[in-house]
């Protein structure tokens, strides 16, 4: 069974002004249960990270900081929300779940997270609408407990996942693959493992033979026994904020690519959303949407209704 987390807690308020689509974690899923393409049972509710958990990645300053709402204002202006108790609450709910879906993902193949994705959380600060990092935490508890050995981080969102290069920059055991615009936030970006700066405008067919050039090896390469996939809808022509030019179409034959990929390889992978940014909220829900169809499908088999 596709197993996704999500809570109520995913539905935070933030005012109109911000430009990060907060409605999109109720529409999601809401239109794959309206369609059928899953049912109540597919669902979770994540547990919540503990302060040990938090630590495995962040720093207690940063940490203390965040529990008692004492960040600075210049602190706080980076992360791009107004700081709440709600808010880092919904961050510690997120970030297990991503934990949560790599523990299912390793028992059904495939499980997904309808938020996640928090990559410009760096240990000691955040930014980028980010305030834990949930790829990195999650990636330390299943090395900290047994639970993987190589970790495979496949972050397909347009922006480059500047605090995963950071944060996992002296783990061997955590390889960091980026594909994202060259001319983008972050200006200032840190190394990975394996950045591939994609030019303005880059469309479906230059997109696609890359990630073709490329995945294939790192898997032979890395040999994961774990992939987190990044699989943000920020590379949409219709995207503000993203540059690219990637069709609906070209996005989700890039999430067919990735998925089939580790299917093929046997290796559990667990996603996550990432970003998404398109004028009409419609672009960016079905898109999102897309990736769980695809996952249900190739998994799974075809929708249940």
């Amino acid at each position: 069974m596709l197993k996704i987390a999500y809570s109520e807690v995913f539905r935070y308020v933030v005012p109109e002004r911000h430009r990060f689509p907060m409605q999109k974690y109720t529409m999601i899923p809401e239109r794959l249960l309206r369609e059928g393409t899953i049912t109540l049972d597919n669902f979770f509710a994540p547990k919540r990270l503990t302060e040990a958990e938090i630590l495995t990645t962040h720093t207690e300053e940063y940490w203390y900081k965040l529990k008692t709402q004492t960040l600075t204002r210049k602190e706080a202006r980076p992360i791009g929300f107004e700081m709440t108790e709600a808010l880092v609450d919904r961050g510690r709910h997120i970030a297990h779940a991503t934990y949560e879906c790599a523990l299912y993902a390793q028992q059904y193949g495939v499980a997904m997270n309808v938020a996640g994705g928090t990559h410009h959380a760096f240990a000691g600060h955040g930014e980028g609408f980010c305030v834990f990092n949930d790829v990195c935490i999650a990636s330390n508890l299943l090395l900290n407990r047994g639970q993987a050995s190589k970790i495979l981080v496949v972050d397909l969102d347009v922006h480059q996942g500047n605090g995963n290069a950071s944060i996992m920059a002296d783990e061997p055991r955590v390889f960091i693959f980026s594909m994202h615009g060259a001319k983008n936030y972050p200006f200032r970006k840190q190394i990975s493992d394996l950045d591939i700066e994609l030019d303005n405008d880059t469309g479906d067919e230059e997109y696609l033979r890359v990630l073709k050039d490329t995945l294939p090896r790192l898997l032979d390469e890395v040999a994961p026994d774990m992939i987190f996939y990044q699989s943000a809808v920020d590379v949409l022509a219709t995207d503000k904020l993203g540059k690219l030019a990637l069709t609906q179409a070209g996005c989700k034959a890039r999430d067919e690519y990735v998925l089939q990929q580790a299917k093929d390889a046997d290796i559990p992978v667990a996603i996550v959303m990432g970003g998404g940014y398109s004028e009409d909220i419609e672009d960016v829900v079905e898109a999102h949407c897309n990736t769980f169809r695809v996952a249900q499908r190739l998994y799974f088999g075809e929708m249940v209704g």
